[in-house]
């Protein structure tokens, strides 16, 4: 993968990163997938929460915070797998992409940019609609299909030579057919 990524591969890495967080928090009503214990985007909680703390940035906080919450989730699961610090996961692409991310996020703070303005493109952000497994099911589905080896430690896919993007992309479509625990969808670093 290329070390440099362009604005526009990371934001859409986070449209999908972002998305899958929110569509793994527990909370919402109806409630979502439960795969990680949290509901810090909705307006109705901690939406909420935030948009009163942080007038300017509140969407970008609990986007965040729901992001950190499903990398802990991810980074459990993976502790799980030999050698998982080699592995790549969607909400653990590599330190150099991972920082990218972040650095990306802060930049859209400091701009004051709206997560539905610069997370369009691509997959685009699948946060606040009517939740139904189903649809979320069928967004994901519009990634393409990821050919996976299920294990007992996730899913397994065969593919080498990604790009970051379709890397993330194909993450995020493996994790079809959902399941009630988060499947953890890897990718073996390669060499």
């Amino acid at each position: 993968m290329s070390a440099r990524l362009s604005n526009d591969d990371l934001d859409q890495i986070l449209a999908i990163q972002f998305s899958v967080a929110w569509a793994g928090e527990s909370g919402g009503e109806p409630p979502r997938l439960g795969w990680w214990q949290s509901d810090l985007i909705d307006a109705d909680t901690g939406g909420d929460f935030f948009a009163r703390l942080l007038p300017r940035t509140h969407a970008w906080a609990g986007l965040s915070l729901a992001r950190r919450g499903a990398g802990r989730v991810d980074a459990a699961a993976r502790s799980s797998l030999a050698g998982g610090d080699r592995v790549q996961t969607l909400f653990h692409l590599g330190f150099e992409i991972d920082e990218q991310l972040c650095d990306r996020v802060a930049e859209h703070r400091r701009h004051q940019r709206t997560p539905q303005n610069v997370l369009r493109n691509g997959f685009g952000l699948a946060i606040g609609y009517d939740w139904s497994p189903a649809a979320f099911a069928t967004r994901l589905g519009q990634l393409g299909t990821a050919k996976v080896e299920v294990t007992s430690g996730g899913r397994r896919l065969k593919a080498k030579g990604l790009s970051a993007v379709d890397a993330a992309r194909q993450l995020a479509g493996a994790l079809l057919p959902l399941a009630e625990k988060y499947p953890l969808p890897f990718l073996e670093a390669s060499g």
